[in-house]
């Protein structure tokens, strides 16, 4: 804005020049040269003027470069921000979800055992002492027999007028128990398995193992299969406790047994369906192996008759069985339907013959009845009652049925028996059960006491025991037993026997 003006100046000052004399030229050319002067500084100046305005332009640009950058760094750390935001939830999703799974894995039991391939093993069960002093009033027991071993009342002596007392101490280990449980994931289901054995139910040592073991040398017993079963969903195969056997009813005991003439007590092979109905209720319908025990009339009043194993049964036992279960107990509803058959021939049981049959039906209401919140107390009881059923009640205390040869027919026996146990804290560790049990057998009315009059009328049986467990493994027990048995023809005998047992389970 400068350079029209000067030049302006300097036509001015020229045509001055040419107008004047020397000395108004000297004034000239120091005008001149202030101009020239002039000029530069105003050139410094333009130029000053500018860098400024193309600093300032930079300037500008930085700056609106830095908001840019800055409007950028905003959107990236919003982003961020959001990003790290689903992150979180997520992360607090999975941590939740997994939480859950470990909340489920936790309150979910963890199968116990070893693993082979797909199957889970477990080994389990009990080493058992039993010391026992036993004294019967009329009569002895045979050394190595079950009625030694444990309460057997058809085992008591009934000898009214010719038996002496007897009595005996013995020591066994024979109650032992080994067990295997198997447990297979097989195509989406589960397939169970259980396997149980013991040395108790082989009669005598001498008789099943080589060498003749005995009480005198080894004590080495024979394994005994218990039970043997596998479970597919619904379905169980094999041989377990009797469908109309209701187990947990059982009371706590030194003995084998407990409540021996009371209970119903048979393990055999069967196919048994289970499935529950509604809550706390289930249905056990079961086909199961059948085996008629049949004793024949007695020929005169001083010849006892067995109950054997006929073993020509056609239709399988039939049994069924509903159980309640709540928080304050277990309720048991069972039945059998079963068909008892022997052949004969001539007057005689026989197993090639004339087939003769009668037909077999019980009932049997069983529980347990917890008596406090944490279970540690209880009554347990059982009642049974039915016609031909006796292989399946108090092991077989009364037959099945009696043969009669002289209308070569099978005669009705029923049967009833019941007991009741009732188990009770005491201190820490310490816990007390006492039981009752009875049965009594009722014969046709058209058999003379010739005919029956040695067969097993009634049986009962009280007792009382003290447990005590140090630890949980360890039970250590003390029981009284009181026991009679009474025939047909009023001949009697009584036991009292006071029993120790150790037991160490595993």
């Amino acid at each position: 804005m400068f350079k029209g003006k000067t030049a302006y100046v300097g036509l001015l000052l020229a045509a001055s020049a040419l107008a004047q004399p020397p000395a108004a030229n000297a004034k000239v050319a120091h005008a001149a040269t202030r101009q020239a002067m002039l000029e530069a500084r105003i050139a410094k100046l333009e130029a000053r003027l500018a860098r400024m305005d193309a600093d300032l332009a930079a300037a500008h640009e930085a700056e609106a470069h830095s908001a840019e950058v800055a409007s950028q760094a905003v959107a990236s750390a919003e982003l961020a921000a959001t990003q790290a935001n689903a992150a979180a939830q997520t992360a607090n999703a999975k941590s939740s979800e997994t939480a859950t799974k470990l909340a489920v894995l936790a309150a979910k039991p963890q199968p116990e055992g070893m693993r082979v391939g797909s199957t889970t093993l477990k080994i389990g069960g009990y080493l058992k002492l039993e010391g026992a002093n036993s004294h019967f009033n009329n009569g002895a027991v045979a050394s190595n027999t079950l009625g030694r071993d444990f309460y057997l009342p058809q085992t008591i002596p009934t000898k009214s007028a010719t038996g002496h007392p007897s009595s005996s101490t013995d020591f066994t280990a024979k109650q032992t128990r080994l067990w295997l449980n198997l447990d297979t994931q097989v195509a989406g289901h589960t397939v169970k398995g259980y396997l149980e054995t013991d040395f108790q139910t082989t009669a005598s040592a001498a008789a099943n193992v080589t060498a003749g073991g005995s009480q005198r040398t080894t004590n080495g017993y024979t394994l005994a299969l218990r039970r043997a079963y596998m479970q597919v969903d619904r379905f169980t195969f094999g041989q377990d406790w009797t469908t109309f056997q209701y187990a947990p009813a059982l009371p706590e005991s030194t003995d084998y047994v407990g409540a021996t003439e009371g209970t119903v007590f048979v393990r055999q092979p069967m196919v048994r369906y289970t499935a529950p109905l509604d809550k706390g209720l289930t249905l056990s319908l079961g086909m199961e192996n059948a085996e008629s025990a049949v004793a024949a009339a007695q020929a005169n009043s001083t010849t006892a008759s067995a109950v054997t194993e006929n073993g020509t049964d056609h239709l399988p036992d039939f049994t069924a069985r509903l159980v309640w279960a709540s928080k304050h107990g277990e309720v048991s509803l069972a039945g059998l339907a079963r068909q008892v058959r022997a052949e004969s021939d001539a007057g005689k049981l026989v197993n090639n013959g004339t087939g003769i049959t009668a037909t077999g039906l019980g009932g049997s209401l069983a529980g347990k009845l917890y008596l406090n919140e944490d279970k540690s107390s209880d009554l347990r009881f059982m009642a049974t009652y039915g016609q031909n059923i006796g292989r399946y009640v108090g092991l077989n205390f009364a037959p099945d049925a009696i043969y009669v040869p002289g209308s070569n027919s099978l005669s009705n026996v029923n049967v009833f028996a019941a007991f009741a146990a009732l188990r009770v804290p005491l201190v820490d560790k310490l816990r007390a059960n006492l039981m009752g049990s009875y049965q009594n057998v009722q014969y046709a009315k058209g058999l003379s006491l010739a005919q029956d009059g040695l067969f097993s009328k009634r049986a009962w049986s009280v007792a009382g025991n003290l447990f005590y467990s140090p630890v949980k493994q360890i039970d250590l027990g003390l029981e009284y037993r009181h026991g009679e048995r009474d025939l047909v023809n009023h001949a009697s005998g009584t036991l009292d026997r006071v029993e120790f047992a150790a037991k160490y389970s595993f």
